[in-house]
């Protein structure tokens, strides 16, 4: 059975919403794309390829892929260690309107969103890559079915944007199980999912 992996940027306020270029995604009339950019370097870029190492198959949410579909089959050169992953490994891309996608190795995925992912990592065999698609990660934690999250956290605030984790995420524990620091100060940590969080009370001792 396969691993579902996610690879997030997010800022320090938690926003998503395009990280690679002013117009990435203006949804909203978001101002700020391309806030990840002064941020890489061979600190990210090393993090980066380890996790283009280890793909089976990748999961994209509907606007992540048309971002992506836009770009990487444009990049051809077989020693690049994202677009030769990219561009080779089988996508599902879960859409009820993408009915007939040009980017080879694509399959949509119409049905019931649980069902068909836990089929998808029942049938794959290594880690199934979620890059970005924030609102299909959230969804994804709701239902339980994200086993490890990689979190880049980028050392910004914007104060507007898509946020990853809104009001009315079902609460989920986590397991930190690897941490690093780049040299811009992006923050990168590596959770895997712990099931639903304990609660406890700090006592006052007596006499307080």
């Amino acid at each position: 059975m396969g691993k579902l992996v996610s690879t997030l940027f997010v800022t320090l306020d938690g926003v998503y919403q395009a990280p690679g270029g002013p117009q990435e995604d203006t949804r909203g009339g978001f101002e700020h794309g391309g806030w990840s950019f002064t941020y890489a370097d061979d600190d990210f870029g090393q993090f980066m390829n380890e996790v283009f190492q280890r793909p089976a198959a990748f999961l994209l949410g509907r606007h992540t892929y048309d971002i992506f579909a836009s770009y990487w089959p444009k990049v051809t050169d077989p020693a690049d260690p994202v677009a030769s992953k990219l561009n080779a490994l089988p996508k599902y891309v879960p859409s009820a309107t993408l009915t007939d996608p040009e980017w080879a190795g694509t399959t949509v995925l119409s049905g019931d969103l649980g069902k068909e992912v836990t089929a998808l990592k029942e049938r794959t065999d290594g880690e199934l890559q979620v890059h970005g698609s924030g609102a299909l990660v959230r969804s994804l934690l709701d239902l339980g079915l994200v086993d490890t999250l990689h979190l880049l956290t980028f050392p910004v605030v914007l104060g507007a944007g898509h946020r990853l984790f809104t009001e009315g995420a079902v609460p989920t524990a986590f397991k930190l199980t690897g941490a690093r620091t780049t040299s811009t100060g992006v923050a990168i940590h590596s959770y895997d999912a712990a099931g639903r969080p304990e609660y406890g009370t700090f006592e006052l001792p007596d006499g307080a």
